[in-house]
């Protein structure tokens, strides 16, 4: 199984920096404490100073260190494209099985609904969810939820349908196995390996997804250390203060 994952990412460049953006990301979400003496809410006493040994990255209009916001928005950034796509994981591979296992009804229900969503950009997508569920961190990541769940399901559904025929399939249904045994203990164990890969992809865009929606007002915060809304707060201090 693990030798299998290994081959897969190797073999795909972009699911390998993806990789290795989110471990970088998750790398200094778990030690931002440690990386810097200064809190994400700290106000300072010297706003808009530019970056020096004290502030590496300089500070914004209230004094806070933005070097420090920057490695904490990893954190929210994170949590949120994680908890969308775990979401989009669950309900894209549940459907991919029963559409790619019996076909039929299910299948060309799928297959139409998320051939309609694939002709929306994602963001574009997003930003239409979010005009239904309003404002709100929570309603980011069911945004990301939504939209990644028609991606699983197609990749889902593509190793199932290959898999459906397979002798080892074949011998179980032969013998009086049931179905959701079959799903569960011969076919999903299968399609893992290429689902993990496209959650590793997923996961890295989610983190820009997250941030453009932040960054276009759809948080619903103000002052929360999220990239999006850094760069949305720091954009009317561009002339000054070209650094936040």
């Amino acid at each position: 199984m693990i030798r299998g994952l290994l081959r897969l990412f190797l073999a795909n460049r972009i699911a390998t920096l993806a990789a290795a953006f989110i471990g970088l990301l998750a790398l200094l979400a778990i030690t931002a404490p440690w990386i810097t003496p200064y809190g994400p809410l700290q106000i300072g006493d010297q706003p808009l100073t530019p970056p020096s040994a004290a502030n590496w990255l300089g500070t914004d209009d209230l004094g806070r260190d933005v070097f420090t916001r920057v490695i904490y928005g990893c954190r929210i950034s994170l949590v949120i494209a994680a908890l969308g796509v775990a979401v989009s994981l669950i309900a894209g591979t549940a459907m991919g099985l029963l559409a790619g296992y019996f076909g039929g009804l299910i299948d060309g229900v799928l297959s139409r609904v998320t051939d309609v969503m694939f002709c929306l950009p994602d963001i574009l997508l997003a930003l239409v969810i979010m005009a239904v569920l309003g404002p709100g961190f929570d309603r980011i990541a069911l945004a990301i939820a939504i939209v990644y769940t028609p991606i699983f399901a197609r990749v889902c559904r593509g190793s199932v349908l290959s898999l459906r025929q397979q002798p080892y399939v074949e011998a179980a249904r032969a013998v009086g196995v049931g179905r959701g045994r079959i799903l569960l203990r011969h076919i999903l164990p299968n399609v893992a390996g290429p689902l993990i890969v496209q959650a590793t992809l997923s996961l890295a865009f989610a983190v820009l997804a997250e941030a453009a929606l932040s960054f276009l007002g759809l948080s619903g915060q103000t002052d929360a250390p999220s990239w999006g809304l850094m760069l949305r707060r720091g954009k009317d201090f561009m002339e000054l203060a070209w650094w936040v």
